[in-house]
């Protein structure tokens, strides 16, 4: 099956899960008003699929404004979707507080369950957070996220926390990694978007650095799989990135991406987002032209992803009959 990128236009901070058999996409809309969510029974069937409105952020409050990121997830039978909200757009009123919040549906079809607003997700520090994704390992459902901390010179940094009831988190957060390279710190101090992938006897988590534009790139931090998670000494992060923009393809700025399968059950597929251009008018940020884009993961002898050059057209491998 061959795709071409982009795959999805003007949806940014995508989203792409398997569940049952079937394709659910939710991302990040232009407006920063709602939270959609898709599903199709082939990849390529996403990208037509006709979409849901899950949630309308309401016209004051603390999530009003500015809704970014969502991530659907199945935790102990109730599904949840993730995302990060401000209580403004005015600058005046403190643009760029978000805090992260979780919708939750009971009903076995996310489609057609209902879906209700439960509320903030404390991560224990009172600032800018945002980008949560959850996942399960050895037992433990663990909360992954992005985070300003008042102590910490720069944006965000990545911190990592035992998750009770898909809602509470537990103990201390944990930093996994803070802006430190050159590569990272591009207009602005930021670790952000993270995804994780659990391969070849390791936890991968990628993630992206500085600004929104072109500069936007991914990084990789892994740890064994048998380790403690938990210890950031269990932690190993690459010097350079890992994905990055590729001016001879026009693709800039690639990242905050997620991971799910291909069609025949073993391929691992990259999706993230990125423009088709540089010349940004205004605010990268109110920009509405970062596209979702899916292409296949590859892994080296030692049991690294190898990521490679951004692709316009790609091959899927699909299922075997």
């Amino acid at each position: 099956m061959r795709l071409r990128n982009p795959f999805i236009r003007n949806r940014a901070d995508p989203h792409i899960s398997l569940h049952d058999g079937r394709y659910h996409f939710t991302a990040s809309v232009p407006e920063y008003d709602r939270i959609v969510l898709r599903r199709a029974p082939t990849l390529p069937g996403l990208a037509a699929a006709e979409e849901r409105t899950l949630w309308i952020a309401p016209a004051t409050g603390p999530a009003c404004s500015l809704v970014w990121a969502p991530e659907l997830h199945r935790i102990d039978g109730t599904w949840f979707v993730y995302f990060a909200a401000a209580p403004s757009r005015g600058i005046r009123d403190g643009l760029f507080q978000h805090r992260m919040y979780a919708l939750r549906c009971a009903a076995e079809d996310p489609m057609q369950g209902e879906w209700a607003f439960a509320g903030q997700v404390d991560s224990g520090i009172d600032a800018f957070c945002l980008d949560a994704t959850s996942f399960e390992h050895a037992g433990v459902q663990y909360y992954l996220w992005a985070q300003k901390h008042p102590g910490i010179p720069g944006n965000s940094n990545l911190y990592l926390a035992p998750l009770r009831d898909g809602l509470r988190i537990e103990g201390e957060p944990v930093l996994l990694t803070r802006p430190e390279f050159d590569w990272e710190v591009q207009g602005f101090l930021v670790n952000e978007g993270p995804s994780v992938l659990i391969r070849h006897g390791r936890v991968f988590v990628t993630y992206s650095a500085s600004a929104t534009d072109e500069r936007y790139a991914m990084g990789l931090l892994w740890a064994d799989a048998d380790a403690d998670l938990l210890d950031p000494a269990s932690w190993r992060k690459s010097p350079t990135p890992v994905f990055v923009s590729d001016a001879e393809r026009e693709v800039f700025g690639p990242g905050h991406n997620s991971f799910t399968i291909a069609p025949d059950g073993i391929t691992d597929l990259l999706v993230y987002h990125a423009r088709n251009y540089t010349e940004i008018e205004g605010d990268p940020l109110w920009n509405p032209d970062r596209h979702t884009c899916v292409q296949p993961l590859q892994w080296d002898a030692q049991g690294m992803p190898v990521f490679g050059r951004p692709l316009r057209e790609v091959e899927i491998p699909e299922a075997v009959a």
